[in-house]
């Protein structure tokens, strides 16, 4: 049985002007895993206040973080994929977004081509959300659904403590701590609070008792706040990074309901006006620069800082196609193949 490695990131549009940003977006949050409210008042919502203000709006900021290339996303990501592919070998290895191209449908269709009738996918989210992994999931058994021959899937788990994930990144940002930055920040992308408790299958522990993100424990196995503030502990560990120089905040929040707190911009203007000169960002809950990463945090965050009172904010480069992650990514999906007979 010849297997096939899929790559599955969340997407971008295809080009940034409002046709195209208004196109991903509405496949984005039409996703009711993203926005969890009734059907008709999320088509409300989209259509007559989402999608008017913000393609524009959106689009405007993707032309300033758009490459020759493309999209940061989407260029990172295929250079990984190829990357990839060159350690693999004969094993194909594929990527696919999960809105937006290349889809979910395209990448499957290649690796049947290919005549793998097994497929290894593996989620580029470190942290486990409903509105992202576990959508990306639901997506692919979809799509393998379709067909008469269904492949046979195996789902790489969240890696936000695999110790490939974290030295790769720390790998990445020691050269940029030898500068000596006032504070370190770990910018987690933000989700709401209500998707938090939904994970929490006792009901009572998530966002109900002290610190309960604090720690990994049984009743927040599947919290992404809990996993996020792992991820941190083990990199500041990997970093060596004393007690009280670091810190973990949430950023992209989207309306008006209570998302993950502490919020980024307030926290990034907190630190500036404490008295914080230099500052480095770390976003580990995205494994390429994106437009969350580049432009939320590179430019948008700068000037918070810099207007606070702050002079220099680094934003620490995410795995993208690093040798490193990409010997951690392999060794990931190694341990997914079956063992040579």
């Amino acid at each position: 049985m010849k297997t096939g490695i899929l790559l599955v990131n969340l997407g971008t549009p295809d080009a940034p002007r409002p046709p195209e940003v208004r196109r991903y977006l509405k496949q984005f949050l039409s996703d009711p895993r993203v926005i969890d409210i009734n059907p008709v008042l999320r088509w409300l919502l989209l259509n007559l206040i989402i999608l008017p203000i913000r393609s524009r709006k959106s689009a405007k900021i993707y032309q300033t973080v758009w490459t020759e290339a493309g999209s940061p996303l989407l260029v990172f990501g295929q250079q990984l994929q190829s990357a990839l592919q060159e350690r693999m070998g004969e094993v194909p290895v594929v990527l696919a977004m999960r809105y937006g191209n290349p889809s979910i449908e395209s990448a499957m269709t290649q690796l049947r081509q290919a005549e793998c009738d097994r497929v290894v996918m593996v989620p580029l989210f470190p942290q486990y959300a409903s509105s992202s992994s576990g959508s990306a999931i639901q997506a692919v058994y979809e799509e393998a659904g379709r067909h008469w021959n269904t492949p046979h899937l195996d789902v790489v788990p969240p890696f936000f403590d695999r110790t490939e994930f974290l030295q790769a990144f720390a790998e990445i940002g020691a050269p940029y701590l030898q500068e000596r930055p006032d504070h370190v920040l770990f910018s987690f992308h933000g989700i709401p609070e209500r998707h938090v408790r939904k994970s929490d299958d006792t009901g009572k522990w998530c966002l109900s008792q002290p610190d309960c993100c604090a720690t990994l424990r049984p009743e927040n196995r599947n919290c992404y706040s809990a996993q996020c503030y792992h991820t941190a502990q083990r990199l500041a560990a990997l970093l060596g990074l004393p007690e009280g120089s670091w810190s973990v905040s949430f950023q992209s929040r989207l309306g008006r309901d209570p998302w993950l707190k502490p919020y980024t911009d307030h926290v990034i203007e907190e630190l500036g006006q404490a008295g914080k000169k230099r500052l480095a960002v770390f976003c580990p809950a995205f494994v390429a620069d994106c437009l969350e990463t580049l432009e939320e945090i590179g430019e948008e965050a700068l000037e918070t800082f810099q207007e606070a009172g702050g002079e220099h904010l680094q934003l620490i480069p995410s795995l993208n196609a690093h040798p490193a992650w990409v010997s951690g990514l392999e060794q990931l999906v190694r341990e997914h193949l079956p063992e040579p007979v």
